[in-house]
């Protein structure tokens, strides 16, 4: 099995592209700036570039967990790959995994497998850390559905993209 770092890197562009329409101020971005007590000043601080890079940083980190959520063949490797002999070309472990690589490397590879795992992610994972957050910081129920929205798309099409292609 093949790791393609460029698509993984190239997915991490999708929350922030994403982000840029999600929370522009015709779509969500007007509902979620008066919610989360956003004024167009403190928009205009910070350092953007640092933000972004970060944000970018994040996402790598994000469709790196993402991978290994909707590629089952991530699992066969982590069971084969304990094994001494594994990484000896030609010994009968590694056959064997050559074997059942051939047969099924490519199984559940789509876009929309991966999508369904990428949904699952973000209802089970952000969802919850999301809305616990909010409830603490006793944040409005459309400022945690608009933020809650935006990561189940993000990690729906990030899992998408990276099944499909990674």
């Amino acid at each position: 099995m093949e790791f393609n770092f460029i698509i993984v890197a190239a997915t991490a562009f999708i929350p922030l592209l994403l982000g840029f329409v999600w929370y522009h101020e015709k779509v969500f971005g007007a509902a979620w700036a008066k919610h989360a007590g956003m004024t167009p000043e403190k928009m205009q601080s910070g350092n953007m570039p640092v933000i972004f890079g970060l944000s970018f940083i994040l996402s790598i980190m994000l469709a790196f967990t993402l991978m290994q959520l909707s590629i089952h063949q991530f699992g066969v490797v982590q069971l084969f790959a304990s094994h001494p002999e594994f990484a000896t070309e030609g010994s009968a472990i590694h056959q064997q995994f050559m074997n059942l690589m051939q047969e099924y490397g490519d199984r559940h590879r789509t876009f929309g497998h991966g999508a369904v795992h990428g949904a699952i992610a973000g209802i089970f994972f952000a969802v919850p850390i999301i809305i616990t957050n909010g409830l603490f910081e006793r944040k409005n129920w459309k400022y945690l559905l608009i933020n809650c929205g935006y990561w189940i798309l993000c990690a729906t099409l990030m899992s998408g993209v990276i099944c499909q292609f990674a």
